[in-house]
Order: structure tokens, then C-alpha cells, then sequence
């Protein structure tokens, strides 16, 4: 679908400074300075050769001239045969026929000389040719030798041209043709094979062959080609290899002449053969054989007058040149079809002879070509471009048109997406097009040709074409030749076509009425040496873009002629549109090297071709991505999505090497097309997006629904993008889509999730910059929040008010779509249905149980009690009316209350069913007694009987017996208290531990003092056993009255000023020595001892932290118990490869390997990962966890002390009292010196801000929360001390 289009197009005068009328005879390009090296002479009237440079300016400067004398009197004058510049030393290698190689410097040394022979061949040289890594020359010699030299010039090897040389030949022959392999029975024309050819080719020479031997090197340089005439027989192709081993020959082809070309990629070369009525290109492999062939489009009368005098490929493989004597033709392939893209005229005072034709591509440029005839050099570079209509809604038809030739290929791709080399329609032209533009509509298009301009119109509505395609030939006749390049429609009826003119480019204005003359309006000439490279149009602005060889991209107005500048680009663009986006001009443009600019900022390194919507930049990259740019009025902060597809609907992967053809936003979708040529229609979900969130927008919801259900658009969108729309355009909703089908589909595709904040989020900058929401699968959602509700009872509003009738499908869709389903309100409303229109209500029962399962649906109609209705769901599902007719006929015999007893009590609604027990009286109580013990409703029994305070105990009886059976203890004695049996309330209250409640239980009962003695004993140690040391001696005083005991207790708390206060109420003072001084005793060696244990434990396994930290520090891989990098075998490669499982630093524990951690599955089986856990718990030296588990142990030290802290200085507090103060000060030293430590380590311990290892969903362990350093406060001790 590309076309060759010409961006610059320069003629320069290059005579003879010293010779008038001296023939141009060589060029060569100086990549460098992208300037041309040129020769002039020699010829029959003047030996002489002169070398000058020339630029593109016209400038030309003699770098050396010399005679050049005819060796031989056979050779009326001396020929250039090749002519080559090395720029890496600014010399030049001119190659004579008459066997002189003469080197050129430009840049000489003092005493050095400008003008070298450095070898000659005495018996002449033929052809010659540099290799493309300018190393090595081939030469052949008029002797039919071929030579090999080096860049110095010194020989690799010499090789004799035999006709031997054919029997190095590879071909292999089956004997196909030969008489005696052929079947010559009755029935031998039938059964001839087709891929058997009439006749077989013996490599007959052509009468028109120019007899000149060719050189073609491959482009790597590893092989060459030779063609040349043997024994004035036949042509033939010799291909030998770099160091001049021959390779093989061709295989024998009739009519073969000289011109060939070794395409620079490699696989084919071409050449031509003569037929009586056409001329072929042929191509050969290298192993000699044939491989396919194009025709060129010659009328057959003038086959004979043709000669092809060179082929030549350009530098990437992409355009074969095709020379005659007063044109070059461009061809390219694709899909295996051979287009002729240019046709190169030449005026009649260039046309050329024979030999003297020079055509030269640049070697770094590959669509820059010059062409040298007589005095004049004429350079063109091209482009490829797509010549394709307007992308702007509703006219965006996805007008292709591609040049073949005299053919102008066009396809609407929205209409018809056609694969090349086929086409929709084909309009046949008088020739070649220069240039082909579409105008806005797409309904006309125009053809510029060399020396005219032709008009195509057609018509198209909705969607198809009305008219077939109408060609006005030459409807305006230009002035000049060769010169007018490109053209561009500013509307339907003007034009604006450029063309060179004096070192400048000239802007014509044409005008194209539907009705009367096409005439020129005016004219825009640019300043000197300002050349035009791309033409183009905005509309909008009544102007037309260009862009000229400085960069400046400007507007031009045809009315008021005037120009206005935009920008200036950081490179040269070939490829360039103009957009407006909130009344500023955006220029965007793709430079040859692949940097996509906006303006003069560059946003993309790699872009490979782009394409601009009224709301997207879309362009493809390198990376083979397609991506979408929002475009907004700030186009200085356009954001380019990053390559990743799975995230981002900007962003999706491509096959390798599209290029984007046309975008069309009216139907979502975009055309790309692949390097073999064959196109791809995709619908990308960013157009997809864009295009349903706009029809969304205007309310335009029949059109979102459809793009959402023909691409798979999830269609919660429709509500998600304008929720307080949507909900208020309901109707408008219904009306439009119509459908009941649709509409149906609609709500049961609702769901809780926020589609347009998750999947769809929309990716502009302003929506980037709010919270995405999450998804909410799998969470319960209060129903009167949900979304799903609020959208069903809207519809139901509008559906219920006026469309039961019509809409009674989507009714029941609203109440089954809800949630949870709202079975109930539909069966309801086909109950009342069934009374008023039984045929509706069946269609709705069967709708409801398509969508419902309808074992429940039937367990819901069951549920409302209404038996008619029950029936009719059972007869719409696949039960046995055996299983179901005897249970609804046992129910229809019964009294009304005991019915619905038995019906809730069927469903597993025991509540309700004891409700309906509960209302048939005293005669069901013992009934009821056993229903409540048997599913245990004791607290709806205990409601229903709030008022009849008989059968309210009875109820609270049994349900006190099963609490005490189900082990909860307390509420099993306050129900025995409340009915008074406080002896069972003592037991319950004691089993709980309750020890106020069960004392007040035993002194109702009453208890003896033995058995209260023996209570209070019972539940004072109860309470020592949970440490509550107040409780416990609080009974020991009040109800036994041991006060020893009580402070003995309160002293094992280190409550000592509580004990020496009861000791000194109760006037005991004896016990102070006899119980309080033990106990001081026996708290201070407990804490001195936790103390101490507490410092040896912090000293040995900080060390041991340290020792570990430095391990790791040190050798990470021996630290995680992997290999060491110096003790890996030197014969292992240690680069990671798709088949290596074993474990690594980053995957030993992470519980994948290289294949699992692609995969996403886990290694761990429910059994490893509890194993893993002891092993993370018992923190085993040299393992893994042993960090891990050596800080959390710290950790809870320090947990450990502050639970101590009161504690201690309580006891503190008892010694000084006691005149202990020496254990009080050691006390308070120690806890001191102890805390003080962990102060000191506590942040090298913890290492503040590294992260703690966690265990992941799939057992592998991970890095995860941060962890924070505990705070250690220093100890309020007693300030006495």
C-alpha cells in the first residue's frame, strides 16, 4: 500500500571547466558530505578526464584533470569504467577500459602526488567494481581473465574465464525433455506433466545484446556475479566467491543480455530477457537457477526499440531500477507482485546513448538516487508514503490508493478490506503518477502526472459506493517537465501542487469546480534555495502546510497570501501532518532516523509510522507495540504509554515490522500493513474506548451497546462512564436499544465492579491523577449500596410503570439480575399476573426458570404459600411429578397455619416454622418444646413466650440444661439464677471461674461452712492459678479469714504495701517478719535471675547477629546457602537459561525456580509449607531464619522487661520499706544496666527501615511489611536510691 513519493528533486549544470562540450561520464557519492564526485571525458575529440566535486547547491570545484590517451588502436578513445570515492582518506579510484587504475587525492602532502597510476592491465579491462566494504576490487580483462586485488591494490588471485567453467555447473538433471524418458502410449498428451515446460532454453545469445561484461557484488560482500558473452555463444553468469573460488554458473537462458544486479540482500539476482513480444526481468540464486521473473510494461509493438541499459538495487533491497535510454523506472514487490512505483522521464536533449547513461543510488540514503546525462545532473530522493484520504469522521472511508504503473489501485478499507496486489476498483491512466491526492470527502481524487493532472470521482453513502469510478484525463495541462512533484487537496474544489523552479519551490493554487473550468488561481514562489519537501492541508484553517528543507513547518492561505510559521522541527521530517487541537497548531513529525516529534519536542526514539485522529496519536515502534497519545490543548504534556500491553489499553503488541496504513475512528479500527505485504484490520481497544465513551457522552447508548457487544466491550461501561446519566436515562436507554434480547444481555452483565476505574480506566492525565478503584469479586456489598440494585430498580421504575406488557421479560431479567435475586417480587408479580393473563404468566415462569435454578426457584414459590404457583414452576423444571404431585396434595388438605408450618419446616425455616407452632396454641406446646430442643431456638422460643411467665421457664429450663451441656458456664448459671436454682448456679459459676457470683449462689442455697469453706478454698485457688493475687486474697480475708494467707498471696504479686496494710489493720504485725520479708525474698531472686538471664541472652545473640551480618555482607550466595562465584566450576556457564531449574540467590527462597517463576505456579505442597513453618519457628542455626528469629527474640525480651517494670518497682518500693535497701540498689542497678543495653543495640538490631521476611499466598517467602525498630523506655525506678 506505499508508494514511492518524490520530496526533493535538484538539477545542477555539471561542463567541462577546460573542455567545452566534454562529456559527463561517472558518478559516484560522497556519503560524507552528501555531495557527488563526477568525471567528465574522455572522448573521441578530447583525451582528457576531469574530476570535480559537486554539491547540491550546484556548486562544482575541479579536484585534478590529466590525459588520458587511447592504449590501443582499436579504442577510438578511452572509457571510464568505474568510479569510486573512499572518503575515509578523500581519494578517489577512477577505472579505465584501457587498463589504467588511477588513484585521485584531493588532500596531498607536500611532495606527495594528487594523481597516482598504480596499475594498468595491458590487454584492457572490461569491467570492474568495488566490494560494498570497499576491501576488494574485481576487474575483468579483455584477455577473459578476472582479477582480485585488495584495497592497496596488492593481488588475491587470478582467474582464466574457460568454458570449462560450465562444468562446475550444480544443476541436476533428471533427463526431463529427453526422448527416452517419455511415455509414448496411446493415452501421452494426457497424461503429459504440467510442470513440464514445452521447450527448454540453451542459452541462445540475443540479437540485441550489447556484448559488455558486468560486475555485481552481493551486499556483504562475500560474493560476486560476472555476466558475461562466452565464445559469441551465450550469456552467462559466473559467481565466484570473495578470495576467486568460482561458485557456480547460471543455468542456460535464451535471449539473456548484459544488465545485472546482485540484490544487496542477498537472495536474488536480476537480469533481462528478450522475448518477440515483452521484456522480463529474470532473477537467479546463487547457486545459477532461475527464481521467478516480472514483465515490463512495454507495449509489444515496441519491444524491439527498447533496450534496458543498467539494473542497479538500491541500498536496502526495496526498489530495482530499471534504466532506458529516456527513462528510469522504480519498481518494488510485495505479496509476490512486482508494482512500478516512478517513472524517471528524461526531456529529449538528455536522452542518452548506449554507454553514456549514469545512474548512481546513494549508498547510506536508500531512496536517494542521481541520474547524469550530457551536462546535467538530476538527484531525487523519495519517501515511501501512503496516499490515503481523510481520517475525520464520517469521511473516513479508508481511501487507499496505491500506483502501478499506469494502474491506479483504490480501496475503500472500511468498506472493503481488499489485500494487495488486489484492489477494489482499478483506474487505468495514461501513465506513471507522480503524486495522488484524495480530497476531504473522499469522493474525488486527483493524479498528478508529469506534465498533467487527472480527476477520479466517485460516490459512496452509508456504507457502500454508489458510483464506480469516473476518470477525466488531463483536465489541466502543466507547463515544465518533470518538474511538479507533489499535490494536495485544500477542499473539494482546490488544489495545491508544488513544483522546482530556479534552486526553489513554487506553491500553485488550482482550482477544480464541480461545475465549469479547472484553472490556476495563483502562485507562491519560496525564497531562494527554499525547497518544499511536504505538501499538505488544513482544512480547517482554509490553508494549505508545507515543510521545507530547513525544517520550518508554515502555513500558507490561498486567499490572503499569507504565511504563517508554526515551528521549526529539531530535523528534517519527511513525514509530517498538522493537527488542531483547542485552537493551537500541532505539528507532528517522523524524521528518516525514527523520532517522532510534536512540535519541537521529541516523544518517541523509535517510532516506525503514526497516524493522528481527532483524539488519539497513534504510532508503532521499533519494539513492535502499537500505541495510542491522548491529545489534549497542552501538547507539551503528552504522555506515551509505557510498553506494557497487559496494563494499558494505550499499548498492544504488533506483529514485527506493521506499519500503520489508515485509522478509521467511524468504525474503531486501524489498518496495518506487514513486510510481505498483506494487510491487518484491527479494532484496538483505545478507538473502541474513545468511541463508546463519546456516543456514551451524547446519549447516544444504541450505538455504545452495539460497539461494546461486537467487540467485546464489557458492558457495564454503558453505566460506569456517567452513572448519574445513565440512571436518569433509562428510558432513553430502552428506546433506543429496543431489543428485549439486548436489553436482557445489559442486566445480566452488571456487576459491582467499577469498569471504568479498573479495566477501562480512562488513561487521560486528569483521570490518572485520582485513585483507581479495585475490583470487588468475591465481597459482600451492602444491598442497599450496591450498584447492581440501584441499576435493576431503575429499570424496574421505568418497565413497571407503562411496559409490562411489552417488557415483561426484562422485568423479570431486573429481579433475578439483583442481589441477591429478588425471586420473591417475581413470582409475586406472576402470581398476580396469573389472574389477570395466563399465557404472559407462563412466558414470564419460563423465563424465570431459564435463568434461575430452578430446584430453588421452586423451594422460593414454595416459600410464598402459594400452592397454584408452585405447580407451575415444578412443571417447568425436571422433577417427577411423582416426587412432588403427593407432597403438594398433603399440603392442600391441610388447615391453613399448620400449612405453613410444614412449609417452612420443609425449607429449613425453623424460625418461622416455630412461629406457626407457636400460633396454633397450648395443644402444639409440647410439640413446640421438642422443635426448639431439636434445632435449638431457644431465644426465639424465649420471645415468643415473653408474656406467659409458665411456659417462659419450662423454655429457660431447657435452655439452661443445654448451655451447661455446650461448656458456656456463665450463661448456663444466669439462666439457673433466674429460675432460682441457685444450687445448679453455684456449680456453672464455679466451673467459670466466677467467684463473686458463685459465693452469692452459695449463701442462697444455703451452704454449710464446711462445703462454703471449701468453695472459697476451691475458687481462692483458682484465681492464684491466673495470677489474680487482689481476688484471691480478697477471699482469703473476707471468707476465711486467714489473713496470713491473704498477705502471703499479695506478696507473690510483689503487691507489698497492699499486704503490710492488711497486716497492720488486722494488728499482726508478727507476720511481717514471718511472710512479708520470705516473700521480698523470693521476688527479689526471681527478678535478679530474669535480669541476669535477660543480659546473657542480648550478649550471645547480638554477637551472633553480627557474625551473620557480615557473612552476608561478605558472600551473599555462601550466605543463602548457594554456590560461592569463585568456587563455580570454570567449564559451567553461569548466564541463567529457559531449561535451568536449579535454585538461585533470588528464587532458593521464593519457592520457584526459572520455569515456575514464568508460570506463576508454586512448588510448595500444604505439608512443606507447615514443615517450613517449624523451621521459620525453631530459627535453627545456619538456616535461613536464624536472623529473622535472633531479632524477634530480642524483640520480646523487651517485651518481656516492660511487662515487669510495675512489678518491679512495687518490690523495690517493699525492700527499702523493710530496710532492704543493698537488694533494692542491686535491684535497680541491674534493670538499669539491662535496659540501658538494649538502648545501646536496639538499632543495629533491628537495622530501622529493612524489611521482614513473609510467607506469600503460594508458600513462597518474600520480602514484606518494613520493620520498625521497638522503642525502649528508660526505667522509673525509686528515686531514694
Amino acid at each position: 500500500m506505499r508508494n514511492l513519493l518524490a520530496i526533493e528533486r535538484s538539477v545542477v549544470g555539471v561542463s567541462s571547466t577546460e573542455v567545452p562540450d566534454l562529456p559527463l561520464t561517472a558518478v559516484a557519492w560522497d556519503s560524507s558530505a552528501d555531495s557527488l564526485i563526477c568525471t567528465h571525458g574522455p572522448c573521441e575529440a578530447e583525451a582528457l578526464i576531469e574530476l570535480k566535486r559537486v554539491t547540491k547547491n550546484g556548486q562544482a570545484v575541479n579536484i585534478a584533470s590529466w590525459d588520458a590517451p587511447s592504449p590501443s588502436p582499436t579504442l577510438p578513445c578511452d572509457r571510464v569504467l568505474d568510479l569510486h570515492y573512499f572518503s575515509d582518506t578523500f581519494s578517489t579510484c577512477v577505472v579505465l577500459s584501457g587498463g589504467d587504475i588511477v588513484i585521485v587525492k584531493e588532500d596531498t602532502l607536500p611532495g606527495e602526488n594528487k594523481i597516482e597510476i598504480v596499475g594498468s592491465v595491458d590487454e584492457g579491462i572490461t569491467a570492474a567494481a568495488w566490494s560494498s566494504d570497499e576491501e576488494v576490487l574485481a576487474i575483468t580483462t579483455g584477455a577473459s581473465t578476472f582479477l582480485l586485488m585488495t584495497r592497496d591494490f596488492e593481488p588475491i588471485n587470478d582467474v582464466t574465464l574457460s568454458p570449462n567453467d560450465l562444468n562446475a555447473s550444480k544443476h541436476v538433471s533428471v533427463g526431463w525433455g529427453k526422448s527416452e524418458t517419455q511415455f509414448k502410449g496411446k493415452r501421452a498428451k494426457a497424461m503429459k506433466d504440467p510442470t513440464v515446460p514445452e521447450k527448454f532454453d540453451e542459452g541462445v545469445l540475443s540479437p540485441l545484446d550489447d556484448g559488455v561484461t558486468r560486475i555485481s557484488w552481493r551486499g556483504d560482500g562475500a560474493y560476486l556475479a560476472i555476466s558475461s558473452v562466452e565464445a559469441s555463444q551465450r550469456r552467462l553468469i559466473r559467481v565466484y566467491s570473495r578470495d576467486g573460488s568460482l561458485d557456480g554458473v547460471s543455468e542456460p537462458v535464451d535471449n539473456l543480455e548484459g544488465p545485472l544486479s546482485w540484490r544487496p540482500a542477498g537472495n536474488l539476482m536480476a537480469g533481462i530477457q528478450r522475448f518477440p513480444d515483452r521484456l522480463d526481468v529474470v532473477f537467479f540464486e546463487r547457486n545459477g537457477l532461475r527464481h521467478g521473473e516480472f514483465t515490463l510494461r512495454i507495449p509489444s509493438e515496441m519491444v524491439k526499440e527498447e533496450r534496458v541499459l543498467e539494473l542497479l538495487w538500491n541500498g536496502d533491497s526495496s526498489v530495482l531500477a530499471i534504466c532506458f535510454k529516456d527513462k528510469v523506472q522504480l519498481w518494488s514487490t510485495g505479496n509476490y507482485h512486482w508494482y512500478l512505483k516512478q517513472e524517471l522521464l528524461f526531456p529529449d536533449e538528455l536522452q542518452v546513448g548506449l554507454q553514456d547513461l549514469v545512474v548512481q543510488w546513494h549508498p547510506e540514503k536508500p531512496l536517494q538516487l542521481a541520474l547524469g546525462a550530457k551536462e546535467k545532473v538530476i538527484t531525487h530522493e523519495f519517501i515511501w508514503s501512503v496516499f490515503s484520504g481523510s481520517s475525520m469522521p464520517p469521511n473516513d472511508y479508508g481511501i487507499a490508493a496505491v500506483v502501478d504503473g499506469a494502474t491506479l489501485k483504490l480501496t475503500p478499507l472500511r468498506i472493503a478490506n481488499i489485500p494487495p496486489p488486489m484492489s477494489f476498483r482499478e483506474v487505468a491512466l495514461g501513465s506513471t503518477p507522480t503524486d495522488v491526492a484524495i480530497s476531504p470527502s473522499g469522493c474525488r481524487i486527483v493524479v498528478l502526472r508529469g506534465d498533467c493532472i487527472d480527476l477520479i470521482t466517485w460516490k459512496f453513502e452509508k456504507q457502500r459506493l454508489i458510483s464506480e469510478p469516473e476518470t477525466f484525463q488531463r483536465i489541466l495541462e502543466l507547463e515544465g517537465f518533470s518538474s511538479y512533484r507533489q499535490i494536495s487537496f485544500l477542499d473539494e474544489e482546490t488544489l495545491g501542487i508544488v513544483y522546482d523552479e530556479d534552486g526553489s519551490s513554487v506553491l500553485q493554487t488550482i482550482s477544480i469546480p464541480h461545475s465549469g473550468p479547472t484553472e490556476s488561481t495563483n502562485t507562491f514562489r519560496l525564497p531562494e534555495n527554499v525547497t518544499v519537501l511536504r505538501l499538505g492541508a488544513v482544512p480547517e484553517l482554509v490553508s494549505f502546510f508545507y515543510e521545507d528543507n530547513q525544517g520550518n513547518v508554515s502555513l500558507y492561505n490561498p486567499r490572503n497570501h499569507t504565511v504563517d510559521r508554526i515551528c521549526r522541527l529539531p530535523s528534517i521530517c519527511p513525514w509530517v501532518q498538522v493537527a488542531i487541537f483547542d485552537e493551537q497548531n500541532v505539528v507532528f513529525g517522523l524524521s528518516q532516523n525514527g523520532r517522532l516529534y510534536v512540535n519541537d519536542r521529541m516523544i518517541v526514539p523509535n517510532c516506525t509510522s503514526f497516524a493522528v485522529t481527532s483524539a488519539h496519536l497513534i504510532f508503532t515502534t521499533t519494539q513492535h507495540f502499537l500505541k495510542f497519545v491522548h491529545l489534549h490543548g497542552d501538547f507539551k504534556d503528552l504522555e506515551v504509554p509505557p510498553d506494557d500491553p497487559t496494563g494499558d489499553e494505550r499499548c498492544r503488541n504488533v506483529e514485527r515490522g506493521s506499519r500503520i496504513i489508515h485509522v478509521m475512528p467511524t468504525s474503531f479500527s486501524l489498518t496495518l500493513q506487514m513486510p510481505r505485504g498483506n494487510l491487518e484490520t484491527i479494532f484496538p481497544r483505545a478507538l473502541v474506548l474513545a468511541g463508546v465513551r463519546r456516543s456514551i457522552e451524547v446519549k447516544h447508548y444504541r450505538r455504545a451497546f452495539s460497539a461494546c457487544r461486537n467487540h467485546r466491550v464489557d458492558l457495564n461501561i454503558l453505566h460506569d462512564h456517567a452513572p448519574a446519566q445513565f440512571l436518569e436515562s433509562i428510558e432513553l436507554f430502552v428506546d433506543q436499544v429496543k431489543n428485549i434480547e439486548h436489553i436482557d444481555l445489559f442486566l445480566s452483565q452488571i456487576r459491582e465492579e467499577d469498569v471504568s476505574k479498573t479495566m477501562y480506566r480512562e488513561t487521560l492525565l486528569a483521570a490518572e491523577a485520582t485513585e483507581p478503584a479495585l475490583p470487588v469479586y468475591g465481597i459482600s456489598v451492602d444491598p442497599s449500596k450496591s450498584k447492581v440494585n440501584k441499576i435493576c430498580e431503575a429499570f424496574l421504575r421505568v418497565l413497571l410503570k407503562n411496559r409490562l406488557a411489552t417488557n415483561l421479560q426484562n422485568i423479570i431479567t431486573a429481579y433475578v439480575c439483583k442481589s441477591p435475586p429478588d425471586h420473591d417480587a417475581a413470582l409475586l408479580l406472576i402470581g398476580k399476573l396469573r389472574e389477570e393473563n395466563l399465557e404472559l404468566a407462563e412466558q414470564a415462569i419460563t423465563h424465570v426458570c431459564f435463568l434461575s435454578d430452578v430446584n430453588k426457584l421452586y423451594d422460593n414459590a414454595l416459600g410464598l404459600y402459594d400452592l397454584d404457583l408452585t405447580l407451575m414452576v415444578a412443571q417447568q423444571s425436571q422433577k417427577d411429578p411423582r416426587e412432588y404431585l403427593p407432597f403438594l396434595q398433603s399440603l392442600q388438605e391441610m388447615e391453613n397455619t399448620r400449612r405453613m408450618f410444614t412449609i417452612d419446616d420443609h425449607l429449613g425455616r425453623f424460625t418461622k416454622a416455630c412461629g406457626y407452632l407457636h400460633a396454633l396454641g397450648d395443644v402444639a406446646f409440647s410439640e413446640m418444646s421438642g422443635y426448639v430442643i431439636k434445632h435449638e431456638l431457644y431465644q426465639t422460643a424465649l420471645d415468643l413466650f415473653k408474656y406467659n411467665q409458665e411456659k417462659l421457664k419450662v423454655i429457660m429450663s431447657l435452655y439452661a440444661t443445654y448451655l451447661e451441656g455446650a461448656s458456656r458456664y456463665p450463661d448456663a448459671g444466669l439462666c439457673y439464677e433466674f429460675l432460682g436454682d441457685y444450687s445448679n448456679a453455684v456449680s456453672c459459676y464455679r466451673s467459670a471461674g466466677m467467684w463473686q457470683e458463685a459465693l452469692f449462689s452459695a449463701s442462697q442455697v444455703p451452704f454449710s461452712q464446711d462445703e462454703l469453706d471449701e468453695l472459697s478454698s476451691s475458687l481462692a485457688e483458682t484465681l492464684l492459678d491466673a495470677k489474680e493475687y487482689i481476688e484471691a486474697a480478697t477471699i482469703h480475708i473476707e471468707y476465711r479469714n486467714d489473713v496470713a494467707e491473704a498477705a502471703r498471696v499479695l506478696c507473690k504479686g510483689c503487691y507489698i504495701g497492699e499486704a503490710m496494710r492488711l497486716i497492720g489493720k488486722q494488728g499482726k504485725s508478727e507476720l511481717l517478719e514471718s511472710v512479708v520479708d520470705p516473700g521480698l525474698g523470693e521476688g527479689f531472686a526471681q527478678t535478679s535471675e530474669l535480669i541476669a538471664d535477660c543480659k546473657a541472652q542480648l550478649i550471645a545473640q547480638v554477637n551472633r547477629l553480627r557474625e551473620l551480618r557480615a557473612k552476608k555482607e561478605e558472600n551473599p550466595l555462601a550466605y543463602f546457602d548457594g554456590v560461592a562465584e569463585e568456587d563455580a566450576p570454570d567449564d559451567v556457564s553461569l548466564a541463567p537459561t529457559n531449561v535451568s531449574t536449579s535454585a538461585s540467590l533470588f528464587t532458593r527462597y521464593t519457592g520457584k525456580t526459572g520455569v515456575t517463576a514464568q508460570t506463576g505456579a508454586s512448588r510448595r505442597t500444604s505439608k512443606n509449607r507447615k514443615r517450613e513453618e517449624r523451621k521459620r519457628a525453631r530459627g535453627k542455626k545456619g538456616s535461613i531464619y536464624e536472623e529473622e528469629y535472633l531479632i524477634n527474640s530480642i524483640g520480646r525480651m523487651i517485651e518481656r522487661l516492660d511487662t515487669i517494670r510495675a512489678e518491679t518497682k512495687r518490690l523495690l518500693q517493699g525492700l527499702v520499706r523493710r530496710r532492704m535497701r543493698e537488694r533494692a540498689v542491686a535491684l535497680q542497678t541491674q534493670m538499669e544496666e539491662i535496659l540501658e543495653q538494649l538502648t545501646g543495640c536496639v538499632k543495629e538490631v533491628f537495622e530501622e527501615g529493612s524489611r521482614i521476611m513473609e510467607e506469600g499466598e503460594r508458600g513462597e517467602i518474600t520480602t514484606g511489611t518494613k520493620r520498625i525498630a521497638p522503642v525502649v523506655k528508660p526505667f522509673d525506678g525509686i528515686g531514694v536510691l
